[in-house]
């Protein structure tokens, strides 16, 4: 809108601003790889340059290109006023006054009580962390690992032990990955700074990983989770069909990579056991190596130097080695049953440009709540929570679900909550979707 009032034509500067006012269209069609528009609270921005600098990588803001990308920003930046100073220079107009404010099939009253629960979340500090709680986890995590050495060098390394020692060191590394959740989702600290250095520890000192790799890979999950080619936790290198949607798009299509009328025989043998020790573990590294990241690479460097010096003593390099697979064999389990069970059996779709909590509620689910079971999942058994709020700290989950439910039940959204054995069965049984085809 420019001087007196009068509303300016599509794409018109703002005399007053330089500026222009556009329409949703002219957002559309600003989508390609090399051309992104977005908008972020009726503000036009243009980030065709500056994707490729995004912290949280490239793709996970070029998802949202074309789109109104304002719920996620709320959700993954817990100080805006911070990120405005990159987003001032990228400013390139706003939309018409006549807009709307949301695009596609978006709900406004839904967004405006989400929106709504969000401050009342912020005045009720359930974005506030504890550090006695992470402090106490990060206690655990270190006394497991000492624990697991400590039998070895005092009892000896017989079969028995060694078995017990895997657990305890697997258990150790899964619980170290929830850790490590939490700093990379910048949950811990107010200054995102902080977050990220501690994140660089744990994740790479801690696990042998990289904290860009999870960072560029990981936010894609939580901006269009359960969507076909935008969330990589869904890439299945043609292995294997998933959900209702792409075992008849194949079918269809005669695709036939694999047998995917077997894969519920050959899913057990592959996903679960081999996640981490083969496919993370060569990804992590193809990756630091290919996009030089020295200070990922030098943090995973002396996990790997930490955990050789520790066990070649009692097993040789070789033994070692064989030691480490069995470890993240163990792991990979772990991890593999606890992420799928609140996205697996849920929607998974191609691209639909659903507001915030009816996206994150169609494509999670819950397990309801014990001490084990927020243990052993890493809290991630409040998964609707976490995806609504990936910043709050994971131990205020059970303080916002009761809000979350009551906001679902108002606009008739289903949340889902399972026990721990029905998300379990549920992975299961989600395996057999392609029999027949």
């Amino acid at each position: 809108m420019g001087g007196g009032g009068q509303l300016k034509k599509p794409g018109e500067p703002d005399c007053e601003k330089g500026r222009g006012v556009y329409t949703w269209e002219e957002v559309k069609s600003h989508s390609s790889r090399s051309d992104q528009w977005l908008v972020i609270d009726r503000k036009v921005y243009n980030i065709s340059q500056w994707a490729k600098r995004h912290p949280g990588g490239f793709r996970v803001i070029s998802h949202y290109a074309g789109e109104d990308a304002s719920e996620p920003f709320a959700a993954f930046h817990p100080d805006p006023k911070f990120v405005q100073k990159f987003l001032k220079p990228l400013l390139i107009g706003e939309l018409l006054p006549t807009e709307p404010s949301h695009d596609q099939n978006k709900n406004e009253d839904i967004m405006q009580d989400f929106h709504s629960l969000r401050e009342q979340t912020k005045n009720q500090g359930l974005f506030d962390a504890r550090p006695l709680f992470f402090c106490l986890h990060l206690g655990h995590i270190l006394l497991l690992e000492a624990l697991a050495w400590i039998i070895l060098w005092y009892w000896g390394t017989s079969w028995t032990l060694t078995l017990l020692c895997s657990v305890i060191l697997a258990t150790a590394q899964s619980q170290a990955g929830w850790l490590q959740h939490d700093f990379g989702h910048l949950s811990v600290f107010k200054k995102s700074k902080w977050n990220h250095i501690v994140h660089k520890f744990v994740i790479g000192h801690l696990k042998g990983a990289s904290a860009n790799w999870w960072n560029h890979r990981h936010f894609q999950h939580h901006a269009k989770p359960n969507t076909f080619m935008k969330d990589p936790d869904i890439y299945m290198l043609d292995f294997f069909v998933l959900g209702d949607v792409q075992p008849v798009e194949y079918g269809v299509k005669k695709i036939k990579h694999m047998p995917y009328n077997h894969q519920h025989l050959y899913f057990h043998l592959v996903a679960p056991p081999l996640l981490i020790p083969v496919f993370y573990n060569i990804n992590i590294m193809q990756t630091m190596i290919s996009r030089r990241d020295w200070v990922d690479l030098s943090w995973s460097m002396t996990f790997y130097l930490r955990y050789f010096w520790c066990y070649v003593p009692f097993y040789g390099v070789f033994g070692s080695m064989v030691f480490y697979i069995f470890i993240r064999f163990l792991e990979s389990h772990w991890f593999v049953w606890v992420t799928q069970m609140s996205h697996l059996p849920m929607e998974i779709n191609h691209e639909k440009q659903q507001d915030w909590l009816r996206m994150q509620l169609k494509t999670t689910c819950n397990v309801e709540p014990s001490f084990f079971n927020d243990w052993f999942s890493g809290h991630l058994n409040f998964q609707i929570e976490h995806h609504l709020f990936p910043t709050m700290p994971r131990h205020n989950f059970h303080l916002v679900a009761p809000q979350v439910r009551a906001l679902c039940e108002k606009h008739g959204i289903q949340y889902q909550v399972k026990t721990l054995w029905q998300g379990l069965a549920d992975v299961f049984r989600r395996s057999f979707i392609s029999r027949g085809n």
